[in-house]
């Protein structure tokens, strides 16, 4: 008796589940598959930008950049009003190195200026500055992260699209489920007459789990505060500097005693990896900012430099930072292996296959319905499905 109770109880649970399935992936498949595609190109931004900023026949230097000089340039370049906030070094000595300069926001409220200085590794010259966010990665970045929407609705509208895409990889998955231990045709390619549901089933399944982590690291970032609240009250977080400060908050400094170029030869002569970034030191505290990649670390190596005083200390993060720092590393697909990132990359392509099929199969079906309806038999009817564990995605 309780086994006959519990079988309709089942099919009305997977009939639930069906629907939110289908309505979630029809009703925001406009919303989901820009995000996930956007995201998808950012996750080889870096690589991208390194081979397009790279001079034709560009050779490595015989000796060190002059940071100094080079600072001075973009300075230059930018015009009055313009701070250096950091520079960025790649690995490839050939590569341009990145300095990025903020400027006076126009009135209150408003966000500030920046210009991305590209700089010659041979001479220190200028080779390009633009504004960052009117090239086509500052579009996509701004598009992924709130739709280019100012304010907080942006980042609200792909936070609540994450919760979607997250909904979705978990109910396509209790979907996918086999019955009564049928494993053997749950693998199969066969599992519909049509292809689009084969091809649904299937990479649906093999990109849930990783679709799933995507998603939710993506909700922690579109909310920031928010998981910091959360994190920090499961785990030891250091403070958040005020936004648009330097280390440890506070404006920048206009005029540092150090140069760059001696910050630059301190940290590597600590042995501790390659310079990656420097970031300029602020009023409050006038600690410059240095990341160092060591080959035979996952995480780099974070320095201060005591702009008065010389001295060096080491950024031991807290265990909620480790966890915030992996979160942003899973979900952009660095820090993690080639591997980890081309499944990133796929999690942002394969949606727009999962929510054209999807859409594929609920036009069908509703097809299908139409002709019972009207008692005109279809090709579908006479070859009927055998779908493993109740899979059809909408009812």
């Amino acid at each position: 008796m309780s086994a006959a109770i519990s079988t309709p109880r089942r099919g009305s649970l997977k009939r639930l589940w069906r629907n939110i399935h289908l309505w979630l992936g029809v009703g925001l498949f406009v919303l989901l598959v820009p995000i996930a595609l956007s995201g998808a190109i950012l996750v080889y931004h870096d690589a991208i930008e390194e081979f397009t900023r790279t001079p034709a026949g560009a050779v490595t230097p015989a000796t060190p950049t002059n940071l100094t000089k080079a600072v001075a340039n973009a300075k230059t370049a930018a015009g009055s009003g313009f701070q250096p906030v950091n520079i960025r070094i790649p690995d490839d000595a050939r590569v341009p190195l990145g300095i990025l300069l903020r400027g006076q926001a126009r009135q209150q409220g408003e966000r500030p200026p920046f210009l991305m200085a590209l700089i010659d590794r041979h001479d220190s010259r200028v080779l390009k500055i633009s504004d960052f966010r009117n090239t086509f990665f500052g579009f996509m970045h701004s598009f992924h992260e709130n739709l280019t929407i100012p304010f907080y609705y942006g980042r609200d509208i792909v936070g609540w699209g994450g919760v979607g895409m997250l909904i979705l990889a978990l109910t396509g998955l209790y979907l996918w489920w086999p019955r009564r231990g049928q494993w053997s045709r749950a693998f199969a390619w066969r599992r519909s007459p049509a292809t689009s549901s084969n091809l649904h089933y299937l990479t649906g399944f093999w990109i849930c789990f990783p679709l799933a982590l995507v998603s939710l690291t993506g909700i922690y970032l579109a909310w920031p505060q928010q998981g910091r609240s959360v994190l920090s009250s499961m785990a030891s977080m250091t403070p958040q500097p005020a936004r648009g400060a330097g280390p440890g908050g506070g404006p920048l400094i206009a005029e540092p005693a150090r140069s760059p170029s001696d910050v630059y030869t301190m940290a590597s002569g600590l042995g501790r990896g390659q310079v990656d970034m420097i970031g300029f030191p602020n009023m409050q505290g006038a600690l410059w900012r240095v990341r160092l990649n060591a080959e035979n670390r996952t995480e780099p190596v974070t320095i201060m430099v005591n702009d008065r005083s010389g001295s060096i200390t080491t950024v031991e993060p807290l265990t909620g930072d480790r966890v915030a720092f992996w979160i942003c590393w899973l979900h952009e697909g660095s820090h993690s292996g080639e591997i980890w990132r081309f499944i990133v990359f796929l999690s942002g392509v394969i949606p727009a296959v999962l929510g054209v099929t999807g859409i594929l199969i609920w036009l069908r079906q509703r097809r299908q319905r139409k002709l019972v309806k009207t008692g005109t038999p279809s090709v579908a009817a006479k070859t009927p499905a055998q779908p493993v564990g109740s899979a059809s995605p909408a009812e």
